[in-house]
């Protein structure tokens, strides 16, 4: 048996001993995997015989041969070509500088370019797109030039140039800077490729640039190639961004039915005309054929539930075909139990927080918080935890916070969650973000409709989905919610008080500012309870001054109007002081308890200018103070209006300065259009100040 120390000699593998360690005539040694990471080349001792090869000697001791290039697994040889074009990664040839061989890789690798179809113009293309994306350092006639030559290269041979990654942003800058019928050329030469091209990385971008200028031959061209097709793109890493852009900003109401209607099973995805090709309401759906509801409910769940798990949870078209789904399902069943498990089981909310900012997906949050128990909404709310300052002002996601006032039992758990966030958690952020609540037009719904409910002031025209939604809920929550609606409210208002009041009483001047802000502040004084002396005073301060107009052309941004002088700002010291809201079902005032008595902090404010209040276009809030019940001074400002009773006859008559041009204005804007202008029916002068007279001649 040969010894250990001849085994390496034989080509077989053994552990180095201690002993041999360091000895000069160690031998190489065979790598153990092949093939092996670089690695320096073998040297040899000083005591081995300089006359052999290193190659050979390698060979002979199983050691790797150093100047043999290796190979990878698929057995090509590191250095041939890549596949790509990339560069010859081949090691310096003997005798050749690191520099000469890399001008060599460099030289093969332009070689392989130019050999490629449409070289040369794709490298034209290049350097006109280079040109042509600093719009600002090019002129107007180079730059037309630049893309008259740039389609002369495309034309006829768009397919070839869009899905290459260095040449399709050429063909963007062309659509940029094309005409209408050059879009429409593109777009033609492209037609049979579009499902292609929204699976490239960076060929969909193309896409979007035909359809951004809404042309609506183009989209007719575009959207029709992915009908039979949604399911396949969805779950495309790349094609399903650009599939729900489509779907949620440029599809027609019909295209956006058939795109959907391929969510409910495979033969709607194949069907192509007929009656019921235009709806996508499933429950229409199943209604004319019932024998679909086990397959199609079945195959939308799948598709729902595949896109949650790979966390792509943001698509608007994922969001519809949830509430169609949910819509769809019945009460008490397995099916709903397991629906709002996955929602729940979302592990960072993403789902939920998507949701609420479209139009289906926050219709259907607010559902599932109606119709869930109280560890489900309290669960739902968690989940919005640092989002309900960015919801409130979004015109979708201002529902889930409406929803979560009307359905959830828990007043302090629903104040500590929401109004923390959306009135501000320190001193410094609490008068901004109630300024912004006053005066954005969702925003304001967060907070007001606590205090109006669903009065038409707050629910405008644009929002008449809001008062939908808001039925719905109110229908469920009869079987799912305890509390009283009114107590529930009362709760809320409590809790929000003190921070709504602290801001009006610091910021007066900028919520008076405007007509939403004034609104505001009347809601606040009114509804709200506790100590309201120091809004009521601060409100009354930005009153005082000479409320004569005043114009000065140098001096800009202008200075805002005297709060006398805006109609907004009339209205608001009207309703306050007549202590509460008109009662149209009763006939007069419903006056709140305990009372404002905000005539005796105003009068003071305004005394030195009641002749200009009583004359000017505030008239009213003069007429107000007399009529107010509780005006401790009736009698001083009935002589002081005594004592200027020809003044006020000839406002009456007449009308003040700004009301009088006011009135020529509008007998201007009356010509011609067959009109009597209202000023003129009612016999111009100044309305408030006749009341005034009229009060004051009893």
């Amino acid at each position: 048996m040969a010894p250990k120390s001849f085994a390496a000699a034989s080509g077989g593998k053994r552990k180095a001993s201690s002993s041999d360690k360091g000895h000069a005539d160690n031998r190489s040694k065979k790598p153990r995997t092949a093939p092996t990471p670089k690695r320096a080349p073998v040297k040899e001792d000083i005591e081995s015989d300089s006359s052999n090869d290193v190659s050979s000697d390698s060979e002979d001791e199983g050691g790797a041969l150093t100047s043999r290039p290796k190979q990878s697994q698929n057995g090509k040889k590191v250095g041939d070509d890549n596949t790509d074009g990339g560069p010859r990664k081949t090691a310096a040839q003997p005798g050749q500088s690191s520099k000469e061989a890399h001008a060599k890789q460099k030289q093969l690798a332009q070689e392989r370019k130019a050999a490629k179809p449409l070289a040369d113009e794709v490298q034209r293309t290049k350097k006109l797109w280079e040109k042509l994306r600093r719009k600002s350092h090019v002129p107007k006639e180079e730059r037309q030039q630049l893309v008259d030559e740039l389609y002369t290269i495309i034309t006829g041979r768009i397919k070839d140039f869009v899905l290459k990654h260095d040449a399709v942003r050429a063909v963007q800058t062309a659509i940029k800077y094309s005409t209408p019928a050059q879009r429409k050329q593109i777009a033609k030469e492209l037609q049979g490729t579009y499902a292609q091209l929204a699976e490239s990385r960076y060929a969909k971008f193309l896409i979007g640039k035909l359809l951004v200028q809404n042309d609506s031959e183009i989209r007719d061209l575009i959207i029709p190639e992915f009908y039979g097709k949604v399911r396949k793109l969805i779950h495309h890493a790349e094609a399903s961004w650009i599939l729900d852009d489509v779907y949620r900003g440029v599809a027609t109401k019909a295209q956006k039915a058939k795109l959907l209607r391929e969510w409910y099973g495979p033969e709607f995805a194949l069907f192509k005309g007929g009656d019921d090709a235009e709806t996508d309401d499933l429950s229409q759906i199943l209604e004319k054929e019932p024998s679909k509801r086990a397959t199609s409910m079945k195959y939308l769940f799948d598709m729902i539930n595949g896109l949650i798990q790979k966390k792509l949870t943001g698509f608007t078209m994922l969001h519809d075909a949830m509430l169609q789904y949910f819509l769809n399902l019945k009460p008490e069943s397995e099916e709903l139990k397991e629906f709002v498990e996955i929602v729940k089981q979302d592990e960072n909310g993403d789902l939920l927080k998507n949701m609420a900012f479209t139009k289906s997906g926050a219709r259907l949050v607010c559902l599932l918080l109606a119709s869930g128990n109280a560890k489900d909404r309290k669960q739902i709310l968690k989940t919005f935890k640092d989002t309900f300052r960015l919801m409130c002002g979004d015109m979708n996601a201002h529902m889930v916070i409406l929803a979560a006032y009307d359905v959830i039992d828990d007043t302090v758990l629903t104040s500590k969650s929401i109004f923390p966030e959306i009135l501000g958690k320190d001193e410094e952020t609490k008068v901004e973000n109630i300024i912004f609540l006053a005066n954005d037009l969702n925003a304001r719904i967060t907070v007001q409709y606590l205090f109006e409910g669903q009065s038409k002031s707050l629910f405008p025209a644009s929002h008449a989905v809001d008062l939908e939604i808001l039925a719905e809920i109110h229908e469920i929550r009869k079987t799912t919610s305890k509390k009283d609606p009114e107590t529930r409210r009362k709760e809320l208002i409590t809790h929000m008080s003190p921070q709504l009041l602290a801001a009006v009483a610091a910021s007066p001047k900028d919520l008076v500012a405007t007509s939403f802000g004034c609104q505001f502040v009347t809601d606040v004084l009114l509804s709200t309870v506790g100590d309201k002396s120091g809004a009521l005073k601060a409100i009354a301060s930005t009153a005082e001054g000479d409320p004569t107009p005043v114009s000065d052309d140098e001096v800009y941004p202008p200075p805002l109007p005297h709060l006398s002088l805006t109609p907004h700002g009339g209205k608001m010291l009207r309703t306050l002081l007549a202590g509460g809201r008109f009662d149209r079902k009763a006939g007069a005032i419903k006056r709140i308890d305990p009372p404002l008595s905000f005539a005796d902090i105003l009068y003071p404010a305004i005394k030195d200018h009641i002749l200009q209040w009583a004359t000017g276009p505030s008239s009213f809030t003069v007429l107000g103070l007399l009529e107010s019940p509780d005006f401790s001074s009736k009698v001083e400002l009935t002589k002081t209006l005594q004592s200027h009773k020809k003044a006020l006859k000839k406002a009456a008559t007449e009308g003040s300065g700004s009301e009088k041009v006011k009135s020529e204005d509008v007998v201007k804007k009356s010509k011609g259009a067959g009109k009597k202008p209202k000023e003129a029916q009612k016999g111009g002068g100044n309305q408030g100040t006749k009341l005034l007279l009229e009060l004051l001649e009893k």
